[in-house]
C-alpha cells in the first residue's frame, strides 16, 4: 500500500482509539447513570404503591446516618414524603402526587435512555465503518500490488 493510504488509515485509526472509543465509553457511562435513576424512581414508585395498598399510616425504620451508621426512626404520619428531585433539592409530596412526579420522572428517563442507545449505536457503527474502510483499503492494496506485478511481469 503507498504511503499516502497507508497515512490515511492510520489517522483512521488514531481517529477511532483517540475519539470514537472515548466518546463510546462516555456514552454508555451516562447510559448507565440514567438506567441507575430509572431503577431507582421505581423501587419508590413500588414502594409507595406497597404503602397505599397496605394502608400504612406509621413507620418503623432504621436511617443511615453516614458511614455505614444507622439509628431506629418513627414516622407518625406517613400522609406526606420527600422526594429527591435533584440538585440537593427535595419536595414534599402526597402519595398521589409522589407517584405522579415519578411517572413524569420515568418517562424523561426512558427517553434519556432511548437517545444515548442511539448514540451508542452510531458511534459503534462508526467503529465498524472505519475498520470495515481499513479491510478494504488494504484488500485493494493487495489487489493493486498483485496487479502491478502481473503488468511488470509482462
Amino acid at each position: 500500500m503507498d504511503n499516502y493510504r497507508l497515512d490515511k488509515v492510520h489517522k483512521f485509526e488514531e481517529f477511532v482509539d483517540q475519539r470514537l472509543k472515548p466518546d463510546l465509553v462516555r456514552a454508555v457511562s451516562e447510559r448507565d447513570k440514567v438506567f441507575e435513576q430509572q431503577k431507582t424512581f421505581s423501587d419508590l414508585r413500588k414502594n409507595i404503591e406497597n404503602l397505599q395498598k397496605n394502608s400504612v399510616t406509621s413507620l418503623r425504620t432504621l436511617v443511615n446516618l453516614g458511614s455505614e451508621a444507622y439509628m431506629q426512626a418513627e414516622v407518625p404520619d406517613m400522609q406526606r414524603i420527600f422526594v429527591d428531585v435533584g440538585l440537593g433539592f427535595h419536595v414534599e409530596f402526597t402519595w398521589s402526587e409522589a407517584l405522579n412526579y415519578i411517572s413524569l420522572r420515568e418517562e424523561k428517563l426512558a427517553r434519556q435512555i432511548e437517545e444515548y442507545t442511539h448514540h451508542i449505536a452510531s458511534i459503534k457503527a462508526q467503529i465498524k465503518m472505519v475498520y470495515v474502510t481499513r479491510k478494504y483499503a488494504y484488500a485493494f492494496a493487495s489487489l493493486l500490488n498483485r496487479l502491478n506485478m502481473l503488468v511488470h511481469h509482462f
